[in-house]
């Protein structure tokens, strides 16, 4: 071959575009610069559309007095509602029938002021396996005397710290993640409203 040969084969090809042909090629990557960003626009008007998410947006206060009261007739006496503080809210109250445990109780769930979660459990007709089952299988830790009663008090491997007594011949049980002053301030209202 000859040098002239070589340098041909060897020296780049560059293709020459027209300004039609140029405008054409750049026509699918801006349509869909175009398309994303018409996207996005359309994405960040729905999320701002949406109310914010906070506690205080679903805080749910339920009048346990009221439906202690309703429950009244099922359960054959009155379930505890306690009387707390200013900044306490309660989530949930209800009356749970005799399951196949055969053990019927009352349930509330509070808040503490600091949004901390106690749930209260109360019954007349507890038994030794259903008492384990609540207890979650938690482990005793010591005694803490509220208002004269002594409650056992009781760790689980879930994190939450249980309290339990008899008292006028009901079972009450408090568990939660709650400070044990708040457990100690429900503990009260709960034992005021039994005697």
């Amino acid at each position: 071959m000859s040098s002239t040969q070589e340098n041909q084969q060897e020296a780049p090809v560059t293709p020459v575009l027209t300004a039609k042909q140029a405008k054409r090629a750049n026509a699918s990557s801006i349509g869909m610069f175009i398309a994303t960003a018409v996207t996005l626009g359309l994405v960040l008007f729905v999320v701002l559309l949406n109310p914010t998410h906070t506690a205080e947006t679903y805080t749910r206060d339920v009048d346990v007095a009221t439906i202690a009261s309703q429950a009244e007739d099922a359960a054959g006496y009155l379930p505890a509602a306690a009387e707390l503080p200013d900044g306490w809210t309660s989530n949930y109250a209800r009356w749970t029938g005799t399951a196949s445990d055969g053990v019927a109780f009352w349930e509330v769930g509070y808040l503490t002021p600091e949004r901390e979660f106690i749930q209260v459990t109360q019954t007349n007709n507890s038994n030794p396996t259903w008492l384990s089952q609540r207890l979650d299988d938690a482990v005793p830790s010591g005694q803490r005397v509220i208002d004269g009663v002594t409650w056992d008090l009781l760790d689980s491997t879930s994190g939450d710290v249980f309290l339990t007594t008899e008292q006028d011949g009901f079972t009450l049980i408090l568990n939660g993640t709650a400070d044990l002053t708040q457990f100690d301030v429900l503990g009260s209202a709960l034992l005021a409203k039994l005697n």
